[in-house]
Order: C-alpha cells, then structure tokens, then sequence
C-alpha cells in the first residue's frame, strides 16, 4: 500500500518514485584527531554507525565536512574510507562543488575514480555567479563524469540561488537527476518538482517534513547523525499516508534540530554530538571553525534527552 501511494504522489506531483541516492542521507562531520589530523578510524566508526541507524546514503565532503579546509588528498582518503565500510550498503555522495568550475571538474573526477556513487555540487559560493553561470558550471561539471549529480541550492551560504528556470533548464541534463534543497522556499521547489523529474531532497533539518509533504523522496540531514532511525521512520510515514505519525517525529526531534542548527555553525554541533554519543573521541574542528565549549555540550545533552536520542 505505502509503494502504490507512493507511486500515486510521484504521479501527481511530478517527483520520482524512486530516490537515485537513497531516502535517509547524513552529511558526515569529518572526524579529527585532538592534533586536528584526518581521524579514518572515526571516519569508519561513524559511517558504519549511521547505516547501521538507517541512513541509506552517506554525503561526504560537504560543508558539514568540512571540505572547505581539507585537502584534496584528503578528500580522497575520506571517500575511500567511506567506501570501504558501505560496501553497497549505502550510497556514498561525494561532495566537489566548489567556486571554481575547473577545481570542482577535478575533485569530480577525482571522486569517480575513487568510486564514488554520486556528485554533490553546490552553488559557487562568494563570487555571485549570474545565473547563466551556473547554468555553464554545473554542466561542464555533470559533463565531466559519468556519475549522477545531486544539485545543492543554499543560498543563505552560497549568497545566489538557483532560479526556477535555471532548474528546469539543468533538468533536461540526463545526468543531473536531484537537488539537495536549502533554499527555504517551498512554493519554488513545489513547482520545480511539478514540472521535472528532479529528485528533491531537503537540505534543511527544519523543513524535513515539510519537504517531504511537498514530494520530496528524502533527506540529506545534520541532525540525522543523531536522528537517522527518527527520519527514516518519517520518511515511511509520509509514504503510507500517515502524517500524523511524521508529525509526533519531527515534533520529538525540534529540541535535536534547535540544539544543532541553531546555537552555533551546525557541523560543530554535530561532531559535539557524534562525539556525546561515543561514536568518535574528538570534537575538533579545523579553523576557522572551533570546538564547541563545554557549555555547549551540557546545553546539547540536554536538549538530545529532550529529543530522546541520547
């Protein structure tokens, strides 16, 4: 029953019924050692962890990865580490978006190699690209690999947004299959799931549920490394109709969602609390990112017992 309603939302809505990347992705935090090197064991631990609760797809070198500081070295000895443990047990989505279409070209294909499953590209962030530039971008990239290519709109980082009809456009891509969706907007993204095939995932702990009422197929969340069994049981409530369930979900998981992506940058909250939950040793960060202080850390332990999570 829950297949056949799904199928009839993807019918009405436009989205696909299936999810190219999986229902349940965590953008993974980068585990480190306290001397600030690549911690591969935690990295290990962790991925393992979150299969284990329910993630299906696995997003490494995202944001919340810190990839703005890592090398592309090490970028590599992340995604193969990350390989190694999902062993077709999850999707692994290489995140290579960055504001230089060559140096994202490289780190795609350098992904590939590797074996990555899938491409993460953000927007090129700080230099304002029009929007006919990203268009230009975001195809040389998709056309430099063979793997599919989950779009990433987060204007509030990137400080553009990807346009409707620059989405539309991209969509014709046979290879640019889903858009990660942090724009905040959920009329624009209704429509782009109306008229393409895109597969929207919601790249906003926040409007999980929202994005998923509106179509939908998944998450790429934060707050799933504490929460990915909670949202993989929301994203099954929403496919057989029973919203009421999802609500009692995402209404459990405000407290996990306000103590990680509110009180400071999100990635520092989520490696506090992988680290609360004994999964890795350390909490941290490379600059200019900091550790969150122990103050920080009671606050999230009490709000994750709020959210039972903890």
């Amino acid at each position: 029953m829950a297949d056949e309603l799904f199928t009839l939302a993807a019918a009405t809505t436009g989205t696909p019924a299936s999810a190219p990347f999986g229902r349940v992705l965590t953008a993974m935090v980068t585990p480190l050692k306290d001397d600030g090197g690549l911690d591969l064991d935690g990295t290990a631990a962790l991925a393992e962890h979150l299969i284990e609760n329910g993630c299906d797809g696995l997003v490494v070198s995202g944001t919340t990865g810190e990839s703005p500081t890592t090398t592309d070295t090490e970028k590599e000895a992340i995604l193969r580490t990350v390989l190694d443990v999902a062993k077709g047990r999850a999707k692994v989505v290489a995140g290579v978006g960055t504001y230089d279409t060559h140096h994202s070209i490289d780190l795609a294909r350098a992904a590939e190699k590797t074996g990555a499953h899938g491409l993460l590209v953000v927007t090129p962030y700080y230099n304002k690209p029009p929007q006919e530039g990203l268009r230009r971008h975001f195809t040389a990239v998709a056309d430099a690999t063979d793997l599919p290519v989950m779009l990433y709109d987060i204007p509030g980082r990137s400080g553009v947004a990807i346009a409707t009809d620059t989405l539309l456009k991209l969509a014709e891509h046979e290879r640019i299959v889903a858009v990660k969706d942090a724009k905040g907007d959920l009329f624009a993204s209704s429509e782009v799931m109306a008229r393409t095939n895109l597969a929207y995932y919601s790249g906003e702990d926040a409007l999980n549920l929202a994005l998923l009422t509106h179509g939908a197929v998944g998450v790429v969340s934060v707050v799933g490394h504490v929460a990915a069994r909670q949202y993989s049981q929301m994203t099954r409530a929403v496919d057989s109709g029973d919203l009421a369930r999802a609500l009692r979900l995402h209404r459990q998981l405000i407290p996990a969602v306000r103590a990680i992506m509110t009180r400071t940058q999100g990635a520092i909250m989520a490696k506090a609390a992988a680290q609360t939950l004994g999964i890795i040793s350390s909490r941290q960060m490379r600059s200019p990112l900091i550790p969150a202080t122990d103050e920080q850390v009671a606050e999230l332990r009490d709000d994750l017992s709020q959210a039972g999570v903890l």
